[in-house]
């Protein structure tokens, strides 16, 4: 090799001058050092390829010199040098991607739907075109409608079980989007930041690394946030710019040191925010969410359906259930009319058997029918159960007039019950059906499980007459201790709670129209007739006492009630001066009440206070009469005279 390379140079040198023979500079230099036989073979090893189109440096004006001797010494280099390196660098960053799947469990992120996914017509015709606006306007509409101001998200507002999830990983599945779906319940309340750094245990922080996985991915990326009243509202802030027009968010990237601090800027990429949420949280508090992210959101409710579209919300309950019964499974699988053509059929309407696009017989279409029915009765129920669910989430717990009403009407509750239901069930094997489900859903509530049963009963209009009675009496009950202000309040809070319910008691009947004032004419009569039996006492005229009454009686007291009357009247005054009276100087203003009710007032204060002054007149009359009658007495006894 020393040898050799001695010649090269040699060589080399002497072909300076002449550039034809600088190719054969290394043959020359092998026959100077090795002296090997060789034959000799004339062949031009030089060519010019032309007519190409690159731009590699050694392309000039479209031709390429090309020299046998230097193409073989590069594919000998490419083969052995540059091939195999690429080979091995191809598979370390095989490993190493493997290696970040499994760390990063990227096949969550892929939208498996369902196979169970109904796509109803209350989906096609009213969730997708609501759902359909929201995302072109977060990731832009194709073709020339295409938005260059992208905002806002999706806040998606539904009791438990009416796919939520199950309808968002549909349409991401088929958009094409990867579905990061972050599971809220794992972050908690104390989450409030975006770092995993901060988070208190390993499942927060690997939500956290998900979250912010999401934002640096940028681009065809449908970001979920999952049951968000589990989490802190100063965590769902964060989520306010990236919900404007700047499409911007503060997320953390990942390193060998640590977090480091990333600005995301999404504007003009293909990214959507979805967030979903249920009224109640886990402590049966009304859900909220910070008003500043509410107002760029499109916020809809999957269980409350849009006015006009009642028969295709109920519709669902249906085609939601179809894949739940064993005698309905194959009609998934089938043209959606003939489900359509089914539940026509079950309501009474003539449908002929040609009509149906699948072949059935008579008695399948019948016994269809029939199972149809029964599910009719069961959806009736869920849906009154549903109705009133929300309306007791949507209820201030300030103006409730019974318990709050937990028990829930959804589609998975009607999938569970489709699949116990058969066609041969009678009324009240379905109604015990319903109570039997009901009964164990209610397990969970503890305290509360009477009060929901017994509206569930309610609802049902099944109540026996037990169950009516004592229904009644823990709305009463609900009632007495709600006006007390709860059982956590204390002796003086009940009592202002009860003077307060008095003034609006008088209040609602100063104020009602139509009517005549009750409270005035009432005071007015009670005045009249205290004035009637207002007692006038005579002293007797030879004992000199104070005070000195000058009335004459127009009734007359029996001595022997004297000291009942009192006590009625001492105690009729102490409630008067003590309740009475202050609650209406008090709500004098308040009130706006005329002269007629307050000069009524008072002189019923006057008579009470005269009656007051000759009761101890009276009483006065009665000492002295005894100690007249007994001095009287021994001075008979003296004389020996009998008293008068």
């Amino acid at each position: 090799a020393e040898r050799w390379h001695i010649a090269l140079d040699w060589t080399r040198a002497a072909a300076r001058h002449e550039p034809r023979l600088s190719a054969w500079a290394e043959d020359a230099a092998t026959q100077f050092a090795l002296h090997a036989p060789r034959e000799r073979v004339n062949a031009d090893l030089d060519t010019t390829v032309d007519k190409l189109l690159g731009e590699h440096p050694r392309i000039e004006n479209g031709k390429l010199a090309l020299n046998l001797h230097d193409f073989w010494r590069r594919y000998l280099h490419h083969s052995e040098v540059a091939a195999a390196g690429f080979e091995r660098m191809q598979a370390a960053r095989h490993r190493i991607l493997e290696a970040e799947k499994r760390r990063l469990r990227l096949e969550q992120f892929q939208a498996r739907p369902l196979s169970s996914f109904v796509r109803n017509r209350l989906i096609d015709e009213v969730y997708l075109p609501i759902i359909g606006d929201n995302l072109a306007k977060q990731i832009g509409a194709t073709g020339e409608a295409s938005r260059s101001d992208r905002m806002g998200l999706l806040l998606l507002i539904s009791p438990p079980g009416y796919g939520k999830t199950t309808l968002m990983e549909y349409i991401a599945d088929r958009l094409g989007m990867i579905f990061v779906r972050i599971n809220c319940p794992a972050l908690g309340h104390a989450v409030t930041a975006l770092d995993p750094a901060t988070a208190g245990n390993s499942a927060a922080r690997q939500e956290l690394e998900k979250l912010n996985l999401g934002l640096l991915m940028g681009n065809n990326v449908m970001l979920y946030l999952d049951d968000i009243q589990h989490t802190n509202p100063e965590f769902l802030q964060k989520f306010i710019a990236l919900a404007d027009g700047t499409r911007r968010i503060e997320a953390v990237r990942s390193g060998e040191n640590g977090g480091a601090p990333h600005t995301c800027d999404l504007r003009g990429k293909r990214f959507a925010i979805v967030m979903a949420g249920n009224p109640y949280t886990e402590s049966g508090e009304v859900f909220k969410i910070p008003d500043m992210l509410a107002n760029r959101a499109d916020i809809h409710n999957l269980g409350d359906v849009l006015s006009g579209r009642e028969a295709l919300f109920a519709l669902s309950y249906i085609e939601n259930s179809l894949t739940a019964n064993p005698l309905l499974l194959p009609l998934s699988s089938r043209d959606p009319r003939d489900v359509h053509l089914l539940v026509r059929m079950a309501e009474g309407e003539p449908v002929a058997a040609s009509s149906f696009a699948h072949g059935y017989s008579t008695v399948e279409l019948n016994e269809l029918a029939a199972l149809m029915r029964r599910l009719f009765r069961a959806r009736e129920l869920l849906l009154k159960v549903n109705l009133a669910y929300i309306e007791s989430a949507a209820q201030q717990d300030a103006y409730r007039t019974e318990p709050p009403f937990k028990l829930q009407g959804s589609y998975r509750n009607m999938t569970k019950l489709a699949a116990r239901i058969t066609p041969l069930m009678s009324d009240p094997e379905l109604d015990s059906l319903l109570r039997d489900h009901y009964r164990g859903e209610a397990q969970t509530l503890t305290t509360g499980a009477e009060e929901n049963l017994l509206k569930l009963a309610h609802l049902l209009g099944s109540q026996t007459a037990e169950e009516r009675a004592r229904w009644q009496e823990i709305r009463d009950e609900y009632a007495r201790r709600k006006k007390l202000g709860g059982d956590d309040a204390d002796g003086s809070q009940k009592i202002a709670n009860t003077l307060l319910d008095i003034s609006r008691a008088v209040d609602e009947l100063r104020t009602r129209s139509g009517t005549p004032d009750i409270l005035r004419d009432g005071l007015a009569r009670l005045a009249e007739i205290l004035a009637a039996v207002e007692p006038k006492i005579d002293i007797h005229p030879h004992i000199d006492m104070q005070p000195k009454i000058d009335i004459q009686p127009n009734i007359a007291v029996a001595a022997p009630d004297t000291q009942a009357f009192g006590e009625g009247l001492k105690e009729m005054k102490s409630v008067y001066d003590n309740v009475l009276m202050p609650l209406v100087v008090a709500s004098y203003r308040k009130m706006k009440m005329d002269h007629t009710i307050w000069e009524d007032t008072k002189r019923i204060n006057e008579v009470l206070q005269k009656m007051d002054l000759l009761l101890a007149a009276e009483n006065v009359r009665e000492t002295v009469k005894k100690k007249v009658g007994n001095a009287e007495m021994k001075k008979g006894e003296k004389d020996g005279n009998s008293p008068s």
